[in-house]
């Protein structure tokens, strides 16, 4: 049983290591030091994030508005290692997004995809709110939170489609979730799939979940009830998730136990 795992956890670390938010806010900390006076791969294009495994830039592609992600090399890494990397993330975030569509969720649609300099052109959601920030003003604003029961069923319900075709975002947060203009029709858009991955196992989702709901309440305290109707929801939209709330209770318990160890 422990040799089974030992591929996954690979797996696990090396997505971590990864962690990019397309679309969320000020440019991360991580991988500074590659970015110095890096210029736009083509003329036009804004840097507007730097996160620690990759560039985000924004600007016009074949006269659409464009998010362009660029995959800079790692110079501590291997150079052939590195490489490989790369161009597998690369294209399996295109995959991800791809499935998604067809599955009927909403996600930024590809525009091009180059494998020489492990870049992906995607849509702009242009004028799109993330979740966190929605979450954050709604709370703030004192009014009636009734619209954020909406949201997390909306939530659940999206991403029980998800799961049910295998697909693991690997990265889920509110900032990795966008609301098309205007915010108030709750018209989800998820986006940054570079740490997804294709599973059919419960346990992945389990994680998925978690990773979720460590992310949820981190960022919006207070909100346990607000999770659990996401939870309800995911639970009866998704046609396999009983094995994989059931995992999710064992990854929480193995949370709590590391967390008493230190």
């Amino acid at each position: 049983m422990r040799g089974r795992r030992c591929p996954r956890m690979r797996r696990n670390v090396e997505r971590r290591s990864a962690g990019f938010a397309i679309m969320a806010g000020p440019g991360a900390e991580g991988g500074a030091a590659e970015a110095e006076a890096a210029p736009p791969p083509i003329q036009g294009l804004q840097l507007v994030q730097q996160g620690a495994e990759a560039r985000l830039y924004r600007g016009q592609f074949l006269g659409r508005p464009t998010v362009m992600k660029l995959r800079f090399p790692k110079r501590y890494r291997h150079p052939l290692l590195d490489e490989r990397l790369s161009r597998r993330r690369t294209a399996q975030e295109a995959r991800s997004l791809l499935r998604c569509r067809r599955a009927g969720i909403s996600a930024p649609v590809v525009y091009f995809v180059d494998y020489v300099s492990n870049c992906i052109y995607l849509e702009d959601i242009v004028g799109s709110t993330t979740v966190r920030d929605f979450i954050i003003s709604v709370q703030q604003s004192g009014k009636d939170a009734s619209c954020l029961i909406l949201l997390a069923e909306k939530i659940g319900e999206i991403l029980a489609r998800m799961h049910d075709e295998d697909l693991v975002h690997g990265d889920l947060t509110t900032s990795n979730m966008l609301l098309q203009p205007p915010p108030e029709k709750l018209e989800l858009v998820l986006i940054d799939f570079g740490l997804s991955f294709i599973s059919a196992l419960p346990e992945d989702k389990g994680v998925d979940l978690y990773v979720l709901e460590k992310a949820f309440l981190s960022t919006h305290p207070n909100t346990e009830a607000l999770f659990e109707v996401l939870l309800k929801k995911y639970s009866v939209a998704s046609k396999k998730s009983a094995p994989v709330i059931k995992k999710l209770d064992e990854v929480r318990l193995r949370g709590r136990k590391r967390s008493m160890v230190g």
